[in-house]
């Protein structure tokens, strides 16, 4: 790994520990409801500089994010690590078969449905273990991470358009990637 994919990394895993710090100071209307808004970063990172360093800022993002709200190694720790590392192998995949495919918004719904998926199995498997239960919350958590997914991947979209009009060098990574 070189010092520029180092410092590349260093850089937006900090931004999305600000996002995800940013939302944990917003209200939530459920306890576990999140809008996810650090996989901005993780699908702008994906589709500009590749797999590795999308999943190098999840990492980060997961156990830095839990260190400093407390979670870390606790039920919500674990599941949001089993989600991001789901959500990004998942769009990393999709993006290594064709670049073209599927855009930011594409990517970010399937990274979400990745997600909320492995968190509904690791709750399952992990603490719930009644199967009536996550039958029942499936349903609510696909929907509002369809909406969430949806609409972090319209920002994602605005975001790598105007890194790569505003940043040339840039568009030689999109070329390597």
């Amino acid at each position: 790994m070189q010092l520029q994919d180092k410092y590349r990394i260093a850089v937006l895993s900090a931004y999305a520990l600000a996002l995800h710090g940013f939302e944990a100071l917003l209200p939530s209307p459920i306890p576990w409801f999140r809008l996810g808004l650090a996989n901005i970063i993780t699908i702008t990172s994906l589709t500009l500089f590749g797999f590795r360093t999308a999943m190098m800022i999840t990492l980060v993002r997961v156990v830095l994010g839990s260190i400093f709200i407390g979670t870390f190694l606790g039920p919500s720790f674990m599941l949001s690590l089993g989600g991001g590392i789901a959500g990004t192998c998942a769009m990393g995949a999709v993006h290594s078969v064709s670049k073209t495919l599927f855009g930011p918004i594409g990517l970010s719904l399937i990274g979400a449905l990745f997600h909320n998926t492995a968190q509904l199995f690791l709750a399952y498997l992990l603490f719930i273990r009644r199967i009536e239960a996550v039958l029942v919350i499936s349903p609510v958590i696909m929907l509002i991470g369809i909406i969430s997914g949806f609409a972090n991947g319209v920002v994602a979209d605005v975001l790598i358009k105007n890194i790569l009009k505003n940043d040339p060098d840039s568009i030689q990574n999109v070329a390597r990637a």
